[in-house]
């Protein structure tokens, strides 16, 4: 058989070759508004590449893009009926780029790395990404917040983890969120291992709201409850907080299976009981109003919000029952500090230790310092203080009782 003859027969059997399904080589003979007028090379076969098979830019120009003699790989997509000897075929690049880039993320997948993908639109539901071919992020996986407005998002360059991935079926899901968890994760690993619990620490509030506010402590957010954001009553924490100021704040928690820290504001500052008792020490002696009587004594106020407890036994030197026999709520009475316990707020009063009528060891009382509760208001206390009150003790159902 001729040389000639060999190169036919090889031409012919590359012409039968291409099917669909196949990536082949191409070279641009034409250029129109719709489409791209190929050939395959060295197959005899020609075909069109549609506009939307070409690229997903609706704005580019084919005529600027390629001219003609241009080659590049293509998709056979299908064939088309024609006059042509051997039919007209029909071939994509967008999806050869699909299906490489799918080839490629599926390894990706499997390894569980990070990619990059850029924003290109907005649907409902989530985020259209560009990462080679067009993935989908749902809106609930964009952050480990809520997410309400879609739009900022369009055009940004974001990292993400791939959720599932089916090529077969051109679904790719994305995700923002895990990537977030995975870093929130490690960054909680590393603080959580330098703190403990009763540690004071300098934070920085990165966001407030209505339960509490976040402050960052060394990159890891760590929550002050409301409760803990100051001894005063506090209604919203934005009352008391900005986002970016600088706090101090006492580790009062650490959750390792829910990677949480837990923070207090108030508790790296005095407490108004221990404000109020600074100054007040056993022995002292002061007149002070009494707020409440109870069966086994009176609860006698010490400063603004703080009071103190006149046990039954140590109302008189004569023998009491009960104390609304001898007493009156909002009655002036001179006492002395027994006790002061910090650990329980709580303080011991006594009105027959200072009674120096009934007390042999008058004189000896009278040499202790005086207290004086006006300086203490003056200096520590406000009306709006919340301190050691009789709740504290035991319990606000006692407030009302005679």
């Amino acid at each position: 058989m001729s040389e000639n003859s060999n190169q036919f027969l090889d031409a012919l059997k590359q012409m039968q070759g291409v099917e669909v399904g196949d990536i082949v080589d191409v070279e641009v003979l034409d250029v129109e508004d719709g489409q791209i007028d190929v050939g395959v090379e060295n197959a005899g076969v020609e075909g069109v590449v549609p506009r939307r098979e070409f690229t997903s830019d609706r704005n580019l120009d084919l005529r600027e893009a390629v001219k003609p003699g241009d080659k590049f790989k293509a998709l056979v997509l299908r064939k088309a009926g024609g006059d042509k000897e051997n039919g007209e075929f029909f071939f994509s690049v967008t999806r050869l780029k699909e299906r490489e880039a799918y080839d490629e993320l599926q390894k990706d997948f499997e390894e569980g790395k990070t990619i990059e993908g850029t924003v290109t639109s907005s649907v409902r539901g989530g985020l259209l990404v560009d990462v080679g071919t067009r993935g989908f992020l749902p809106a609930s996986l964009i952050s480990n917040r809520y997410v309400s407005d879609l739009k900022p998002y369009i055009g940004k360059t974001m990292k993400l983890k791939i959720t599932e991935i089916d090529p077969s079926k051109n679904r790719l899901i994305l995700s923002h969120k895990d990537l977030i968890e995975e870093e929130r994760e490690e960054a909680f690993d590393k603080v959580a291992s330098q703190l403990v619990v009763g540690d004071v620490v300098e934070g920085k509030v990165s966001r407030l709201t209505n339960f509490g506010a976040f402050v960052d402590v060394g990159g890891v957010d760590g929550l002050v409850h409301i409760s803990e954001i100051s001894y005063k009553h506090v209604d919203k924490p934005s009352d008391a907080l900005k986002v970016g100021q600088d706090v101090k704040v006492k580790v009062i928690g650490i959750d390792d299976d829910r990677h949480r820290i837990s923070l207090s504001i108030k508790q790296t500052e005095p407490s108004p009981f221990e404000q109020a008792t600074a100054e007040l020490n056993e022995g002292d002696i002061f007149e002070g109003e009494v707020k409440s009587l109870t069966n086994f004594g009176a609860f006698v106020e010490v400063a603004d919000g703080i009071q103190g407890l006149v046990h039954v036994s140590e109302i008189s030197f004569k023998h009491v029952d009960k104390p609304s026999d001898v007493l009156e709520v909002g009655q002036k009475v001179k006492v002395k500090v027994l006790n002061i316990d910090p650990s329980e707020r709580r303080i011991s009063l006594s009105m027959k230790a200072a009674d120096s009528k009934g007390s042999e060891n008058n004189e000896e009382s009278h040499s202790h310092s005086s207290y004086n509760k006006n300086t203490v208001n003056k200096k520590y206390m406000s009306n709006d203080d919340s301190g050691f009150a009789l709740g504290d003790i035991i319990g606000d159902q006692l407030k009302d009782r005679r």
